[in-house]
């Protein structure tokens, strides 16, 4: 059920790099393991797949990968805390990429999340159509 991603004109990783985080945070394995494996076909390293959801304290991501993983982890714990996504995890974003492209991260977050609630819901398998 995941879908594929839209066009970035900023390197392509970033959407699966969002897409494995929240996927990671809201325990949808089958979009973990979709997501992995579709990244892994598209040249990603296992080193930087199997660091994500330790990206603060691994060093394989760029300033501009941790500002796109920061608001990956607010907009997808949105209920986590009154100020769901704060001034300055957007504006570290807003540093590194143009309106066009956060509007791409913030709308492809919104699409993952989305599956990812109708995959757990339903219980999908991991790794059932990949």
């Amino acid at each position: 059920m995941c879908t594929s991603r839209p066009a970035f004109p900023h390197p392509a990783t970033v959407l699966d790099l969002v897409h494995l985080r929240a996927s990671q945070i809201n325990g949808c394995g089958y979009c973990v393991v979709g997501g992995a494996l579709k990244a892994q076909k598209e040249g990603e390293t296992d080193e930087r797949l199997h660091a994500v959801a330790a990206w603060r304290e691994a060093p394989y991501f760029t300033e501009a990968e941790r500002a796109a993983l920061a608001l990956a982890e607010h907009a997808t714990r949105l209920a986590d805390r009154p100020d769901a996504v704060p001034d300055a995890v957007w504006e570290e974003a807003a540093r590194h990429y143009d309106e066009r492209q956060l509007a791409q991260i913030v709308l492809w977050l919104g699409v993952t999340n989305l599956f990812n609630r109708l995959n757990a819901t339903t219980r999908q398998p991991a790794g059932a159509t990949w």
